[in-house]
């Protein structure tokens, strides 16, 4: 184990954590700093669930040593639930029926998010931001028409 003092900034705020700097940023995020929102799903980074911004690309935390995200600023879903303008895109995914059992919500909601800052993510298709994030329940069509609805809100400009 490589015991080390990581300085982290996440949400905005400094956070000082020890521990192993291999250990994945989803485990920091949810063991060390409370911050639940980020699932654990795989552990292997096919689910997308424990998905968060790192400098505002949608990364799968999982994977992500906890050392390489110091210098770095991480974004996790409860920054987000926070932006009132972050507020339409959740209340368009329960319009759309986009959230059913609500455990890969968090995940898909921080994808969906930084494609909607920053719409050449992932070659500009909204089908393929979401290629990393798995739901069993809706399908993915009630998502992608969340984003839609709120890209029509909009004018089609960024929200």
């Amino acid at each position: 184990m490589h015991e080390h003092q990581l300085n982290l900034t996440i949400n905005g705020c400094e956070n000082k954590v020890s521990g192993d700097v291999t250990q994945p940023l989803a485990d920091v995020i949810r063991e060390k700093l409370g911050l639940t929102g980020t699932k654990i799903g795989c552990r292997t980074g096919e689910c997308g669930a424990c998905t968060v911004l790192i400098d505002g690309k949608p990364v799968v935390s999982c994977l992500v040593p906890a050392a390489s995200a110091e210098g770095h600023d991480v974004v996790t879903i409860e920054e987000l639930s926070q932006k009132d303008d972050f507020q339409r895109l959740v209340q368009s995914m329960l319009e759309t029926g986009g959230v059913q059992c609500g455990f890969c919500t968090p995940g898909i909601m921080v994808t969906l998010w930084a494609w909607l800052q920053d719409r050449s993510l992932f070659g500009g298709d909204i089908s393929s931001a979401l290629k990393n994030n798995l739901c069993r329940c809706t399908g993915y069509q009630s998502i992608i028409a969340a984003v839609e609805q709120v890209i029509a809100e909009e004018g089609g400009t960024r929200i």
